[in-house]
């Protein structure tokens, strides 16, 4: 704010300051002393809480005393009488903005309406109260110290017609303030417009409510002794439940004035009293009353309005989501179900009745024959096996395929089922969700692909047979023959190339198998597979004694894997170590096993050969990577590809690593799930 702009901001105040205390005096009440009113209390609480800050607060403050000493000093009183009751007026402004700050930070709102609702009215309540009462002491004390004259009935009078004036002038100040905050006369005007009631309706209604106000103060406070100030707060009411906070406040401040005046002309019920003390808490408390209910009803209306409106955009965009969400579910080619522990269907869209078939329904049968559920063989699924049935005892189903042979469907499907348990807060009411997706077509593809390669590595398979056969024999008889060495020699490579093309066949036929073969795990006795594997491995006849390979097998756990892929994934590693032996160094193989927390089997198979070369340690896994292509050593580069996939198939992992017990040898270390009967057995043997 720049300094003239204050200057004008402090003289306006200070005028209004002044005829605020020039209507109070006019209230004086002879016999006892008296005002019955102060609506100087709420101008300077006006004053002091629209201060644009700390700095001009002081200022606001500065100024305030100054006006108040020479307004009591022009009426008459004493300078020390004058600058106590400046100071209380200060200080009282102090602490009701000090209050007001600490219980509503978020005084007063720019929109025209100091009160966001019943707990900033609260706030304001309290701070006006707080203000009163410091100022009630300290002027009445300050007073009793001066002249000698004090009595708790006019401190009594002085703190409500202050809390009084603070809430009427001050509240109908703030709504006024709000509006032409930070706005010019042409901007606020509809701000002020909007308030007292734009258009027709609005403008005639709240017109009849004044006139009517008017009228009817008029009518009960212009008549002597009728006790019918009661019936008057219907008015109050009409205003708080059709009008904003800024039209309440101005009614209440108007139909105020209107009692004052009669009282004080000795009109009106509440002229009889003749008390004085009591004659100005009474006209001080039904003021307080009126303006307090108009200010709570308002409020409360305005605030179940606004629960209102909430909760309708909140219902009509929840509609709206779940409109799109029933869109999208329906448009998806995936059959989505959410299935309580009661069995319930909860949600589900069309594709889930269209895979289902005519036993998709608000109840899903525990009775797998009831929609026709089958393994992919042809087995019937039992009921612990059914995909929301395992999901809601807290499993995670994983791409479990399921045939479908309904009697509503036109064909058997093959459904491709996820079944993910859904986390609730109630424990009694469990519920999963399982997404359905149509793999006929996919599987039959693959099928089709399977037994094409069948086909075809069979008919590949039987010219090489035959090629490798009379290449074997024309290599016989090229031996018995004189000059028959370069016969001989082209007949060896044909024979090897043979020999390579059947390798690379039986690894792709192997890979295939490792890739898409269904599994079939049971609980495997690890250590007699093993020991199966490395006792023919160890009586090949080829090579002499000292060349022969020695295995050490230690603790072997049992897995639960399936037996046909896991000899294949255990023989494929134990033929690479013996495949990679160093020249001159007989190959020493070890094996041993041990659970882990997580509930698996860890294997380790570690040898003394010529170990991985450095970086390629992730890589020797990929399709056809060869780590030693040109060390002479023959392959493919399929068979590890072919121990990831059947490791990844039974949810383990499998790395590499140099073995840690020998400076050139390699380390594979792969897990499986543990066996369902926990047994090991701890050996030590040497074949």
């Amino acid at each position: 704010m720049t300094p003239s702009a204050m200057v004008l901001r402090v003289a306006g105040f200070a005028c209004l300051y002044l005829a605020a205390q020039w209507a109070g005096r006019a209230t004086l009440m002879d016999t006892a002393q008296l005002n019955l009113i102060w609506p100087a209390a709420g101008v300077a609480a006006l004053w002091a809480a629209t201060s644009p800050g700390a700095r001009w607060l002081r200022v606001d403050l500065a100024a305030l005393a100054a006006t108040s000493a020479a307004a009591n000093l022009a009426t008459g009183a004493p300078v020390p009488v004058a600058v106590a009751l400046a100071a209380a007026a200060v200080i009282q402004a102090l602490v009701f903005v000090r209050s007001w700050d600490r219980l509503s930070p978020n005084r007063p709102a720019a929109t025209g309406e100091p009160f966001a609702g019943l707990a900033d009215l609260r706030s304001f309540v309290l701070a006006a109260a707080a203000a009163a009462a410091c100022g009630a002491a300290l002027g009445t004390g300050a007073v009793w110290l001066l002249t000698g004259s004090w009595s708790w009935p006019g401190a009594a009078v002085w703190l409500i017609r202050n809390v009084v004036s603070i809430v009427v002038v001050g509240s109908a100040g703030l709504s006024l303030y709000g509006a032409f905050r930070g706005r010019s006369a042409r901007e606020a005007w509809p701000v002020v417009r909007d308030a007292l009631g734009a258009g027709m309706r609005p403008l005639a209604e709240r017109t009849a409510l004044v006139v009517g106000s008017v009228a009817a103060y008029c009518a009960v406070f212009g008549t002597q002794g009728v006790p019918l100030a009661f019936s008057l707060m219907v008015f109050t009411v009409w205003a708080a439940m059709r009008c904003g906070i800024m039209f309440v406040t101005l009614h209440s401040l108007l139909v105020s004035t209107l009692v004052i005046v009669f009282t004080t002309r000795g009109r009106g019920p509440l002229a009889v009293l003749d008390t004085p003390v009591l004659h100005a808490l009474t006209v001080q408390t039904f003021v307080g009353l009126v303006a307090l209910v108009g200010l709570a009803l308002s409020l409360a209306r305005a605030e179940r309005e606004t629960l209102t409106r909430n909760a309708t955009a909140a219902r009509q965009e929840a509609c709206e989501q779940a409109r799109l969400l029933t869109a999208i579910l329906d448009s998806m080619t995936e059959g989505v179900v959410v299935i309580d522990s009661r069995d319930q269907v909860v949600m589900g869209n069309s594709a889930a009745h269209r895979l289902l078939g005519a036993g998709h329904g608000p109840t899903i049968a525990r009775d797998p024959g009831h929609y026709g559920l089958f393994h992919p063989d042809g087995r019937p699924l039992a009921v612990e096996e059914l995909p929301h049935v395992r999901a809601l005892a807290g499993e995670h189903v994983q791409e479990m395929d399921v045939l479908v042979r309904d009697p509503a469907l036109p064909e058997a499907l093959t459904v491709s089922v996820n079944a993910t348990p859904i986390p609730d807060g109630d424990p009694r009411d469990h519920r999963a969700v399982v997404v359905l997706r149509d793999v006929t077509a996919e599987r039959r593809h693959r099928d089709e692909l399977a037994a094409f390669a069948g086909v075809v590595a069979h008919d590949l398979l039987n010219p090489l047979t035959t090629i490798d056969g009379w290449a074997e024999q024309v290599s016989d008889v090229a031996t018995r023959h004189p000059g028959g060495h370069d016969i001989t020699g082209g007949l060896a490579r044909i024979r090897r190339a043979a020999l390579r093309m059947r390798h690379l066949i039986n690894d792709l036929l192997a890979y295939t198998t490792a890739r898409d073969a269904s599994l079939a795990p049971r609980d495997v006795r690890l250590h007699d597979l093993i020991t199966e594997i490395v006792t023919a491995r160890a009586d090949t006849p080829d090579g002499d004694a000292l060349s022969r390979p020695r295995f050490t097998l230690g603790d072997l756990q049992d897995v639960h894997a399936d037996p046909v892929l896991l000899r294949q994934l255990v023989d494929n590693l134990i033929s690479n170590a013996l495949k990679y032996t160093r020249p001159g160094v007989a190959p020493h193989i070890t094996v041993r096993s041990a659970h882990t927390a997580e509930g698996l089997v860890r294997v380790e198979i570690c040898d003394n050969g010529i170990g991985i070369p450095p970086g390629q340690h992730e890589a020797i896994f990929g399709n056809f990577h060869r780590a030693h292509r040109t060390a002479g050593y023959t392959g493919t580069g399929l068979g590890l590809t072919i121990c990831k996939r059947i490791v990844e198939r039974h949810g383990g992992t499998i790395t590499a690593r140099d073995n840690p017990d020998d400076t050139h040898g390699a380390c594979f270390v792969f897990t499986l799930p543990a066996a369902s009967r926990v047994q090991g057995r701890a050996v030590a043997m040497s074949v």
